[in-house]
């Protein structure tokens, strides 16, 4: 039985981590600890579990979940991996290259596991795209395309001291990791155009980025908080791979039926695979076997350099070598 604890409830995604360790078999919610009392205690409440210090938590663990700010995901990991207990951090690895930098190192000096939530490379549509590309159905690859677009979430992911950035640090990375993964190459060059024009924020809410990969492919990336409130369902996560012998694409989140009810409107009932799940479970099985997951540390840095090379490519107003950033 693996002892799991979560450090900080702050992130959306806390709560359905939760759910997925009180639904695996080899897996015990320990507890919650969280730097907003309230927050804490009400959602040890929710999941019937304990709130308590960070420290004291930390005795009783083996891994930890952390899904706080962005900005604080060092403050959480690092005292975690110190305490010789595994780390799966939320994405963006961190709201800058030299806190994810410093991320890996005290694990790696620590000797625990560090794996980042990409949720989406388990589902299961993206998962058979991976097979073909492994299998070479597709060919040599030429380009890719790919998209995540979402509704704003509002709070601290707006609010650049505490999320590092807006819409494409926040979507473009679950993107930039599929494509890294589907091709086994690294990206060289980014350009990008980044903006604000849906919303009255502090951080951008929309851009379109241009990669180049040291294997030759580029490849675009639409990273938006665009969708109205109004929409159906969260947003989605698209991918387009582009070989010489054929071209193969993804909806992520393409498993829905469409409802449509006089009363509350249109919707979308999701029917399809639990990613949340499938990351969770494969974190928790990697602890239990003590072997390495599949999702590291180096590939949370991978995704972070290209946004914040993107960031820069738009404020120099020309492409940004991945060299520039690290």
């Amino acid at each position: 039985m693996v002892r799991v604890g979560i450090l900080s409830f702050a992130h959306m995604h806390a709560a359905s981590y939760a759910h997925c360790v009180k639904r695996l078999p080899n897996a015990e919610l320990v507890g919650i600890a969280d730097s907003r009392r309230s927050r804490g205690e009400q959602m040890a409440a929710r999941f019937e579990t304990r709130f308590m210090a960070r420290d004291e938590l930390l005795e009783r663990v083996d891994a930890v979940i952390v899904t706080a700010e962005n900005a604080r995901h060092a403050a959480w990991a690092i005292p975690a991996a110190k305490a010789g207990k595994h780390v799966l951090c939320e994405k963006p690895l961190a709201a800058d290259v030299a806190d994810a930098k410093r991320i890996i190192a005290a694990c790696e000096r620590a000797g625990v596991k560090l794996g980042v939530s990409f949720p989406c490379r388990y589902i299961p549509g993206v998962r058979r795209l991976k097979a073909l590309c492994d299998a070479g159905e597709l060919g040599d690859f030429l380009a890719a395309m790919g998209a995540n677009r979402g509704k704003l979430p509002g709070g601290w992911f707006t609010r650049k001291r505490l999320s590092g950035g807006g819409a494409v640090l926040d979507h473009s990375v679950h993107v930039v990791d599929l494509m890294r993964w589907m091709l086994k190459a690294e990206v060289v060059e980014v350009y990008a155009e980044v903006d604000r024009l849906l919303h009255d924020i502090e951080s951008d809410d929309c851009g379109m980025l241009t990669l180049t990969f040291d294997n030759g492919v580029f490849a675009t990336i639409d990273p938006s908080w665009s969708r109205p409130k109004c929409y159906p369902a969260w947003g989605d996560v698209m991918l387009q791979v582009v070989g010489t012998r054929g071209v193969a694409a993804v909806d992520g989140f393409g498993q829905k039926l469409e409802v449509y009810d006089d009363r509350s409107g249109p919707a979308w009932d999701y029917w399809g695979s639990d990613p949340d799940l499938g990351l969770i479970a494969d974190f928790v099985e990697a602890v239990e076997q003590e072997r390495p997951f599949a999702i590291t540390g180096a590939d949370g840095l991978r995704a972070l350099e290209v946004a914040m090379a993107a960031y820069r490519s738009a404020e120099l107003k020309r492409p940004v070598k991945i060299e520039e950033v690290r």
